[in-house]
Order: C-alpha cells, then sequence, then structure tokens
C-alpha cells in the first residue's frame, strides 16, 4: 500500500528547525499580535465573489519579469526566478493560477503571503501562496517570524525575510491590512437579507391563501379538518397546474390577499455598486463589457497600483542588498494597448513608427501578430527634418551652406561688435 504524504510537509519539511527563545513580537500601536483573516463569509457572496474575481483573473495576466538595469539600460534576465514566476512559481500551480490566488487572498482579507521555499544553499526553487486560519507575529534575536496556524490544526513558524507580503487598507496595525470585518460585514447583511426576502416573497406568492367557511350551522372539529385536508390536497396539491378549485354550497372559499414586499431596483443597484466601490471594479469590468476609457481606468486604478507593489516587495524578498545594488529587479507589467481598439492601435503605429519609436516587431505586437524576421529595424520617415536646418530644406538650399551663412553671418555680427567697442 502506498503511504500518504502530507502536502504540509512537501512544502515545508524541508525546512531548518524553528528558532529558540522566541516570544510575541511587541508591536508600536497596538498589543495584538495575531491576526485571523475575514474572507470566507464575504466570498459566499455573488457579488463579492464576482467582484474579486474580475480583479483576480486581470491581474494574473500580468508578466512578470526579471530584468537588470546597468547604466540606464534595462536588460531582460533569462534566469531560474525569470522561469518559475512566469511559468510555474511551484509544482501544484500554473503561473496564472498563482497570482489570481495570490490576489483573492489579498482582497478579501488585505494580506496576502507567498512562501520563498529555499535549498540548503538559498537557491529559490518555489513560491507557495499560504491560505491561513490565523497568523502570529514572533520575535527572536532580533529577527521576525510569522507562525501560520492552518484549520488542519498544523502550524508552521516562517521567517519574515522569506515571505512575500502583500497588504491593502494598511493603516492602524503595525504589520497587518485592516479587516474587511468592519468596513464590509454591514454591506453582506444587507445583501443576505435582501436575497432572503426575494426568496420568501417568490414562495408565498406561490402559494394558495385562504380561508373555507362552512354554511352549515355546526361542525364537529374533526369534521372542518377533514375538509380542510382534503380541499388542501385536491386544489393546492402541485399537480393542480390550473390553480382553480371547486365548491358545492356548504363552504365558501375567502382568498387572503398576499402581498409581500421585496427591495425595489434601485436599493438593490445601490448596494451592488457600493460593494464594487469597496473593491474598485465597476459593473462593466466585472461584465466584461467595457469600453476602452473604462478599462484604462480600472488599470489605472486598480491594477497598476497592485503590479507596483508586487514588484516592490518580489524584489525585496527575492534578491539580496547586494543583487538589488547590481541592478536586479521583478517587474510586472502589462500590454494595455492590446485592451485598446483597433482604430487607436492603427492610429498610434501611424503616429510613432515614422518617428523611430516603434519597431516592426513592436508595432506587429500592439496588433496581436507574430513578430517576423528583421523586425527590430526602426523606420523613420524621410519628412521630417532637423529643425535647425528647416529654412534650407524650405528654400531648396544646402544645409551645409545654409550652417556656413549663419557663421559668416554672425563672425560678421561679433567684427561690428568689435568695431563699435573700439570707437567708444
Amino acid at each position: 500500500m502506498r503511504q500518504r504524504r502530507s502536502l504540509f510537509e512537501m512544502i515545508f519539511g524541508g525546512r531548518k528547525k524553528e528558532p529558540q527563545n522566541i516570544t510575541y513580537l511587541e508591536l508600536l500601536n497596538t498589543l495584538i499580535a495575531t491576526f485571523t483573516p475575514f474572507g470566507g463569509e464575504a466570498y459566499s457572496s455573488d457579488i463579492v465573489r464576482a467582484a474579486v474575481d474580475a480583479i483576480a483573473r486581470n491581474a494574473a495576466k500580468l508578466k512578470p519579469k526579471h530584468i537588470r538595469r546597468v547604466n540606464g539600460q534595462i536588460f531582460l534576465v533569462d534566469s531560474d526566478i525569470q522561469r518559475l514566476l512566469s511559468l510555474r512559481p511551484n509544482p501544484y500551480m500554473d503561473a496564472f493560477t498563482f497570482y489570481y490566488r495570490v490576489v483573492t487572498h489579498l482582497f478579501l482579507t488585505n494580506n496576502s503571503f507567498v512562501y520563498i521555499d529555499t535549498d540548503d544553499t538559498g537557491t529559490i526553487r518555489a513560491f507557495y501562496p499560504v491560505n491561513y486560519s490565523n497568523i502570529e507575529l514572533l520575535e527572536s534575536n532580533g529577527e521576525i517570524f510569522v507562525k501560520f496556524n492552518f484549520l488542519s490544526g498544523k502550524k508552521v513558524v516562517l521567517p519574515y525575510t522569506n515571505l512575500i507580503h502583500l497588504r491593502r487598507h494598511f493603516y492602524k496595525h503595525d504589520f497587518y491590512g485592516e479587516s474587511n470585518n468592519d468596513a464590509l460585514l454591514p454591506t453582506l447583511e444587507l445583501i443576505n437579507t435582501t436575497n432572503q426576502g426575494i426568496i420568501n416573497a417568490i414562495k408565498s406568492s406561490a402559494n394558495l391563501r385562504g380561508l373555507l367557511k362552512f354554511s352549515q350551522a355546526m361542525l364537529k372539529p374533526e369534521d372542518i379538518k377533514r375538509e380542510r385536508d382534503r380541499f388542501v390536497t385536491e386544489y393546492m396539491d402541485i399537480t393542480n397546474n390550473g390553480g382553480v378549485a371547486a365548491l358545492d354550497a356548504k363552504a365558501d372559499y375567502i382568498p387572503l390577499n398576499n402581498d409581500p414586499k421585496i427591495v425595489d431596483k434601485d436599493t438593490m443597484e445601490h448596494i451592488k455598486q457600493a460593494v464594487y466601490s469597496y473593491f474598485g471594479v465597476s459593473e462593466a469590468i466585472v461584465q466584461s463589457k467595457y469600453t476602452e476609457d473604462e478599462w484604462n481606468a480600472f488599470y489605472e486604478s486598480t491594477i497598476e497600483p497592485l503590479a507596483i507593489q508586487m514588484s516592490l516587495e518580489f524584489t525585496s524578498k527575492i534578491f539580496t542588498e547586494r543583487e538589488i545594488g547590481f541592478g536586479n529587479e521583478i517587474i510586472f507589467e502589462s500590454n494595455r494597448l492590446q485592451y485598446a481598439s483597433n482604430k487607436t492601435k492603427t492610429n498610434m503605429i501611424a503616429t510613432l513608427m515614422p518617428l523611430g519609436i516603434l519597431t516592426i516587431n513592436e508595432a506587429r505586437e500592439i496588433l496581436n501578430l507574430a513578430p517576423v524576421e528583421g523586425g527590430d529595424k526602426r523606420l523613420i520617415s524621410l519628412n521630417y527634418v532637423n529643425a535647425q536646418y528647416q529654412d534650407a530644406y524650405q528654400l531648396d538650399e544646402e544645409p551645409q551652406q545654409q550652417a556656413e551663412g549663419e557663421n559668416i553671418k554672425q563672425g560678421g555680427e561679433n567684427q561690428n561688435a568689435s568695431n563699435t567697442s573700439s570707437s567708444y
């Protein structure tokens, strides 16, 4: 029988032993070193899930790049880190799934941790997003550690330097982003109450409600109950598709008007927009029916700040100070032009290519076309001229001839100036 292996051991099993004499980290503004995420309840809401999914699936398209800046120039580094971050950060996730989960954690709990797994030589071999039930900040010999507690009951203590930590709503706490509890919970309760009200209204309106009034003077309680049950069985059963009940003269049916109240459309729209605003996303983005301007606004307000934070945090935690000093950096970029209209793309190419700003392959990339051989050349229009010699071209003169004329003229002016000075 094959022995079962623990995913916990496969990820964290090869670590060194936990540090000794470890205590809770003393913070500046609070005594609470423990954080319990609030997010499970929020993710159960379809509106919250749709908003977070729209952000995560677009942020997961960011392109990680290991670059090196040398003398003002940027070089792409074909390293193991580049391959890990762009293809498969760990054995269980491709890059898109990895970033999707990291961003989902961030927006649901306002804290997202990625464990950097290294071997005995310090070489990075994997990146793992950490999904925890709660965490504690610890300290030992001046070094900060984070204790992760999982729902399975297992625990692990990791150096903070081995953790990529992304945060949102970072305000009161010294280390953690603020919980969504106080800000989002009232809206979630309102959404739940609204949904329950609609469900109950539909159920109540689907039922036949009324009174049976018998014309006979006195009936025994058991007879009344028997007649009522017969009426319910025959006319209020789901098989009564016609919805019509027939009675003889001994009884009258008096209907009870049922007018359930539900939240109006404007109120429901306000609630939904409140959730979208909280997460920084619009309905057009959620439903993928955005215009070019709406996409650009979403990118600049939500995706780009996230890309900047990820670039800074990944760089500082992946590389040593010496490696950073040599220009090593992780950046996350997105070609926003792929979401532009064809008209915008062609206008940009027509404007920039004659100036030599774009190469042939760069222009083809904007149009989502594959590169071609020799496409790294820059084409420059001959319709442009150095502004210094524009008059020469307009007068059909040689630029050098005009330049010499200007020099003679300037020399004459200088000579006149000297004569004038001497006359005084």
